[in-house]
């Protein structure tokens, strides 16, 4: 998952960033409405989570100004204005959810997964399988053949993101755009690095391949 945080607070978007990545999620962090603004423009995201107060440019504003170019990606309003009249006004110019300061991080959380399983369709409570391959992305395990992956946590990312497009190919850019947090760098290989060590946990100790490489395009998890 691929999100945006866009929170002046620079104490309190350390902790949300640091707690996201640590759930595997590819984090990009800006402090000012208007930075935010263009950053939302300019990239594919599965997520944005907004302040409301921001420097250059509020949060309503931003959310607006989304939604009338058409973007629908979800989006989670952080405040510290907890009034039903604030609840209701970030709801009403666009936003999905309203998470009100202090918040718990479990909280936080929850609500991401919501908001994320909502807007992809994907409402499976029991987790992703591909044959005997299976994955709980609440639980943030995974298992073949009924044995537990130790998996780290880009590992379990990479994963995730390949069992969620089951039987497509998903090029390098595509990896690098929702599973690391920078831009790609087609001189990099770090793609092909961490493919490898996933294939030593779910691939080489079993009887067949479940990864495999689309040569010059990337990646697919299927059955073969």
């Amino acid at each position: 998952m691929r999100i945006l945080l866009v929170e002046d607070d620079h104490r309190q978007a350390q902790f949300i960033v640091r707690g996201l990545q640590q759930e595997g999620a590819c984090v990009d962090h800006v402090a000012d409405g208007e930075s935010g603004l263009h950053q939302a423009l300019a990239a594919p995201y599965d997520l944005f989570v907004f302040d409301l107060m921001l420097p250059h440019r509020d949060g309503i504003s931003m959310i607006r100004e989304l939604r009338g170019r058409g973007i629908t990606t979800p989006i989670l309003v952080l405040s510290a204005r907890n009034s039903v009249d604030d609840r209701v006004h970030g709801l009403r110019a666009g936003g999905d959810d309203y998470l009100v300061k202090p918040f718990a991080f479990s909280e936080l959380l929850a609500r991401i997964y919501a908001l994320y399983r909502r807007s992809t369709g994907m409402m499976e409570p029991a987790g992703i399988e591909v044959g005997e391959l299976r994955l709980d992305p609440q639980r943030r395990k995974a298992w073949r053949c009924g044995q537990q992956l130790e998996l780290q946590p880009k590992e379990f990312a990479l994963l995730e993101y390949l069992l969620r497009h089951a039987g497509r190919v998903v090029s390098k850019t595509m990896i690098m755009e929702h599973v690391w947090d920078y831009n790609f760098d087609p001189q990099t290989n770090v793609v092909e690095a961490r493919v490898s060590r996933l294939r030593d946990k779910v691939d080489r100790p079993f009887d067949r391949p479940l990864i495999h490489t689309i040569r010059g395009i990337g990646y697919v998890l299927e059955e073969r």
